[in-house]
C-alpha cells in the first residue's frame, strides 16, 4: 500500500475490455513524509469517487485488481483501495 495524490483524470479512445466504465486516475505517489513526490505519476483505477487534490491509498495487488475488475487478463497494476481522511 502506497500514498498517493490525484492530479487528475485520464481518458482513452481505445482501452481494454477490462477497463470499460472505470474511472482512471492520474496519481503522484507520496514520498514517507507525505508532502513531496516520489517518482513520476501513474494511472490507477478508481472505485470510490476520489477527486482531485484528494490524498488516496494505493495497492498494486494483482490479484486483488483481477478480481475487482473481474478479468484475468487486465493490464491494470495500480487501484485505490482507500480515500484518506
Amino acid at each position: 500500500m502506497q500514498i498517493g495524490l490525484v492530479l487528475g483524470t485520464a481518458t482513452a479512445t481505445a482501452r481494454h475490455p477490462s477497463l470499460l466504465g472505470w474511472k482512471l486516475l492520474v496519481v503522484q505517489m507520496l514520498s514517507a513524509d507525505g508532502r513531496s513526490g516520489d517518482g513520476e505519476p501513474l494511472l490507477a483505477v478508481d472505485s470510490l469517487g476520489a477527486g482531485l487534490g484528494e490524498r488516496v491509498m494505493l495497492t498494486s495487488d494483482g490479484a486483488s485488481t483481477r478480481e475487482l475488475m473481474k478479468s484475468e487478463t487486465t493490464p491494470v497494476r495500480w487501484t485505490v483501495m482507500g480515500i484518506c481522511d
